[in-house]
């Protein structure tokens, strides 16, 4: 997993930036989007099930929020200073996880993550303690492919 620290650029600190984030790039859909609070962007949900040879469950998802990340139960629901974009691969492997000062530049940060995601430049392979080469292979047809 990696874990970068990223600070906030000068034009998102002042909140401007967060009243009006950019879509999500392509092959990315916006899942759900509350305000001042949590975003969750999903990659290609058209593709993900049994009959594709993507499993649902292995949904590529970048979930963008302020809340902990101890791990003990109800505490993503404790806000704290710092925004996460994390990228998972399934409900317990993480492939990326981003830190940064703001929601602006999260969202900012989210949609890079979501780029570089699509054009193949996120190792999702490193993510994994048991190879799944078969996932993979699949995996590998459909990023990059983008829409």
């Amino acid at each position: 997993m990696e874990d970068r620290p990223r600070p906030a650029r000068d034009d998102e600190r002042d909140g401007a930036a967060d009243d009006a984030p950019e879509r999500p790039p392509s092959g990315w859909t916006l899942w759900n989007d509350e305000p001042q609070g949590r975003r969750i962007l999903v990659f290609r949900p058209d593709v993900f099930n049994e009959q594709n040879g993507l499993p649902a469950e292995c949904l590529p998802t970048i979930m963008i929020s302020n809340g902990s990340r101890a791990r003990r139960p109800g505490a993503s629901q404790i806000p704290t200073t710092t925004w996460h974009v994390v990228l998972t691969l399934e409900p317990e492997i993480e492939a990326v996880s981003e830190s940064y000062d703001s929601r602006a530049a999260a969202l900012a940060g989210a949609n890079d993550l979501a780029r570089r995601f699509a054009d193949g430049d996120v190792d999702y392979r490193a993510a994994y303690q048991i190879p799944r080469e078969t996932y993979f292979e699949r995996l590998d047809e459909v990023v990059g492919a983008g829409e």
